[in-house]
């Protein structure tokens, strides 16, 4: 369950203060946009704790009980030696009262920016993967060519699709979609990398092709595409080997973790804090 849908089921049963970074300036342990739930009894969420956020919480929960409101807008906290923590930065918290009757608007509000990610292969590297991109700032869509090899119980918000020719789906992907091949064959990896380059060379809107298999697996796919009439310059669109350098295991949970630190670093850069 996400930090979202866990702030919206707790409002049906009693308010809550919304701690939200509203600002910053400098070394702060969490961006603009980032929030916490404080119900009485409950945390949702996090500021990125340490005293920061233990002060957040002694403020949101006198307010729930009734206690006067310190400051009309933001809170002003400095992250240096009075409040026990080195950063060195500064925060601006708001602080906003929740009750049930708030929740409708709150998805809309409160839904982080997530970028979408088409995973091909349902394979243990899959499975892995689906489980690791899930909660990262993704919209994860998962497809294979085979039936039944998705869980039935897939992570939240991952939408599974069948696709027979697998390939047929690259069409159909969301613009600016990052996209990871790992299908349980060698022919299937090769159509989804051409279907990959096709789109690219018409549309362009795929920033990341990214396809598991060593070195000599991507030797032997150069020479098949450039048969298909594919340049080098379009070839170097795809990353292959996969996951950033530097972690060795093979496991599919690691792979899993390589790959998606990968993708995080293909993201653009979160704006700078404030002056």
């Amino acid at each position: 369950m996400t930090n979202l849908q866990m702030l919206l089921d707790g409002l049906g049963a009693a308010p809550a203060c919304l701690v939200t970074v509203e600002s910053t300036q400098g070394s702060v342990p969490r961006e603009c946009g980032a929030w916490m739930a404080v119900f009485a009894d409950q945390l949702v969420g996090t500021i990125g704790g340490g005293h920061l956020e233990l002060q957040a919480i002694a403020e949101a929960r006198r307010r729930l009980a009734g206690g006067p409101v310190t400051a009309l807008g933001p809170m002003r906290f400095a992250l240096g030696p009075a409040l026990g923590q080195c950063c060195g930065g500064v925060v601006h918290l708001g602080f906003e009262l929740l009750t049930a009757q708030d929740a409708p608007g709150l998805a809309q509000r409160l839904t982080p920016n997530v970028h979408p990610v088409a995973l091909f292969g349902g394979g243990h590297v899959g499975h892995a993967l689906a489980r690791v991109l899930a909660p990262l700032p993704f919209a994860l869509t998962w497809i294979d060519s085979r039936d039944g090899i998705f869980p039935p119980d897939p992570p939240e918000g991952v939408v599974c699709e069948h696709s027979e020719p697998v390939q047929l789906a690259v069409p159909r992907l969301a613009p600016g979609s990052r996209v990871l091949i790992m299908s349980f064959s060698h022919a299937e990896d090769l159509d989804v990398v051409a279907a990959c380059l096709r789109r690219q060379r018409e549309q362009g809107d795929l920033p990341f092709i990214g396809l598991i298999g060593s070195q000599t697996k991507w030797a032997t796919f150069s020479n098949r595409l450039h048969g298909r009439g594919f340049a080098p310059e379009e070839l170097a669109q795809v990353t292959c080997p996969i996951g950033i350098p530097g972690i060795g295991g093979k496991e599919p949970e690691v792979i899993a973790v390589a790959v998606a630190a990968q993708l995080l670093q293909t993201l653009p850069p979160m704006p700078k804090a404030g002056k």
